[in-house]
């Protein structure tokens, strides 16, 4: 690629033609204030908008400032990123952003949080606001159980389009309107619940003010907590303990297993169990059903049933192929279905009484936990959803000090799990931990090597081929809805050659799931909490999850044979065909 000479800032450089300021600028370590520019480098996407002007530097010879972002670099090129005329005129854009912004700061979702805010503060902008006029004021949408818009917030910097329209490939939000009364929508200005939305949380989790946000059980928990009727348990979904410590200053990829389960402790929970646990049952009948299809000529390929994210866009997307997917429901709604049955009966509680809160990575969960088929005569199968970060808020309201917790071990019967359910965490985990049941049910030999590094990694869509006895089994694993779609398209052109397909809506999997601590993109964070799964993985003393002791007493005494009618009764579910607004 042609290389060309540039003066930054007085140093001089040769840097590729394609580049723009901002990157070239960042190779010598200088850093451009942005706010709606995001490159997701190991997405493909970029958000190109250029609409906030926040990162505008002087360029020798042109009489306007010019959007780093956007601006590519030409030979000979001068340019000055921190001269006067620069830095009053992002301030300016800052001001005019301020301007149509509400002053509840104290009160909001991303106080401490907001990219807004820090810009504000970063370019010294207190007190009395230089420009003030009409405010634009919209409804607050909180339909859908997981995401609250509120366009009093929106920038209009688009972040959310991009990764609603060219990550997720989804379609919902598009900007509408002109001037003043521009905003970023879904189609006809819809409720969000009566969209395609996944609810994966992307948008929200890219969103650089509040426009975007989760819808809080926090205080709805706190009620049940307090209420002496009510004996509350909660679970703790495998991608959780690998990035709370985030939210409390510890590097990403730091599990804290035992110090969250003392926190959920401290916090009046009256059992802390796991989603691992869940998480093996979910394989017993998963690979249950998987080797029913290839011995009985079922549907193929069988794919992956564990993300509601994933669910929805295919009832939206893809009504044609609902025979293909699992029918198995996710980890923790199967939690859920057993605590108020099995374990409401052995342990003499009344399930009116019982409420059952899961901790997840995810904001579709909020919405699959008020699915109406997920629950038994009125009653819900788990009761609330709260995200990781919610946790968190959680723990500081009532002071907990993290990080100086005691670790503790989560209560039996339904905390104990194996090394298979932690990787469900990550990209490629519950096609793996599926296969290390699979493939000893099949041959009646014991897997030595447990670890399908194969299936592993941060690629978009990776395949791999596994051989169990005279049989080779075809296997792909996508994250991410744009790279679903690839595969889903393939299946409905007859082209897939797969036998079993493993789908997860987020980056990266559950660890970049759009209720986890806020990671802006960074690879290397997704990395880290990958990382850090599959070591939890490691150092488990049970690696499949048939194994799992509990698991096995669970069928003895209440559930029978996997994929039996009585798990069918209660772990299995079915799907929608739905519309595609």
């Amino acid at each position: 690629m042609k290389e060309v000479n540039i003066i930054i800032n007085g140093i001089s450089l040769s840097v590729p033609e394609e580049e723009t300021v901002l990157e070239a600028a960042r190779r010598i370590n200088i850093e451009i204030p942005t706010l709606c520019h995001m490159d997701l480098e190991n997405l493909k996407a970029v958000n190109k908008e250029a609409s906030c002007r926040v990162c505008v530097v002087e360029i020798e010879g042109r009489r306007n400032l010019a959007p780093a972002c956007v601006t590519k670099v030409g030979e000979g090129m001068v340019i000055k990123t921190n001269s006067p005329r620069a830095i009053r005129g992002r301030r300016t854009s800052v001001e005019l952003l301020l301007s149509n912004h509400p002053f509840d700061c104290l009160i909001c979702e991303k106080n401490g949080s907001c990219d807004l805010q820090a810009l504000a503060g970063q370019l010294g902008i207190y007190g009395e606001l230089k420009y003030q006029g009409e405010q634009t004021t919209y409804p607050k949408d909180e339909s859908s159980y997981s995401i609250k818009r509120n366009l009093d917030k929106c920038i209009l910097c688009r972040r959310c389009e991009t990764m609603c329209n060219e990550v997720q490939t989804c379609g919902i939000l598009s900007a509408t309107g002109r001037g003043f009364d521009t905003i970023v929508s879904p189609t006809f200005g819809l409720p969000m619940i009566e969209t395609a939305c996944t609810f994966c949380g992307q948008c929200v989790a890219v969103c650089p003010t509040a426009a975007l946000s989760e819808i809080s059980s926090i205080g709805q928990v706190w009620e049940e907590l307090y209420n002496p009727d009510k004996f509350v348990v909660v679970q703790t979904a495998p991608a959780v303990r690998v990035a709370l410590g985030e939210e409390f200053g510890l590097p990403p990829g730091h599990s804290v297993t035992g110090k969250m389960v003392a926190l959920l402790r401290k916090l009046g929970f009256d059992r802390v169990f796991d989603t691992d646990f869940a998480a093996d049952l979910t394989i017993m009948e998963e690979a249950s059903e998987l080797i029913h299809r290839l011995e009985h000529k079922g549907t193929l390929p069988i794919l992956t049933s564990c993300c509601p994210g994933w669910v929805k866009f295919f009832e939206h997307q893809f009504p044609d192929l609902l025979d293909i997917p699992s029918s198995c429901m996710s980890p923790h709604e199967m939690f859920g279905a057993i605590t108020k049955s099995y374990y409401a009966k052995k342990y003499n509680i009344d399930p009116d009484k019982l409420v059952v809160v899961s901790v997840m990575p995810c904001l579709a969960k909020k919405y699959e936990a008020a699915r109406p088929e997920l629950g038994m005569e009125g009653n819900q199968n788990v009761d609330f959803v709260l995200t990781t970060r919610e946790l968190a808020k959680m723990a500081k309201e009532a002071s907990i000090d993290f990080l100086n917790l005691e670790e503790e071990d989560f209560d039996h019967p339904m905390g104990e799990s194996t090394g298979a359910s932690v990787i469900f965490g990550a990209t490629g985990g519950v096609i793996e931990a599926a296969l290390r049941t699979a493939y000893e049910w099949l041959t009646g030999t014991t897997l030595e090597h447990v670890d399908f590094e194969e299936l592993r990694g941060l690629e978009g869509i990776k395949e791999a081929t596994v051989k169990i006895n005279d049989m080779e089994l075809n296997i792909a694993v996508a994250h991410g809805l744009g790279n679903a779609r690839t595969l889903l398209e393939n299946i409905r052109a007859g082209n897939s050659r797969y036998h079993a397909i493993e789908i997860m809506a987020c980056p990266g999997g559950c660890i970049g799931g759009g209720g986890q601590p806020y990671h802006q993109g960074e690879i290397e964070t997704l990395k880290a909490r990958t990382q850090a799964i599959y070591e939890e993985d490691k150092g488990k003393a049970m690696r499949k999850s048939h194994e799992n002791p509990y698991i096995q007493k669970l069928y003895q005494e209440f559930l029978g044979q996997p994929y039996g009618e009585k798990a069918h009764e209660l772990l299995h579910t079915h799907y929608v065909k739905r519309v595609k607004l």
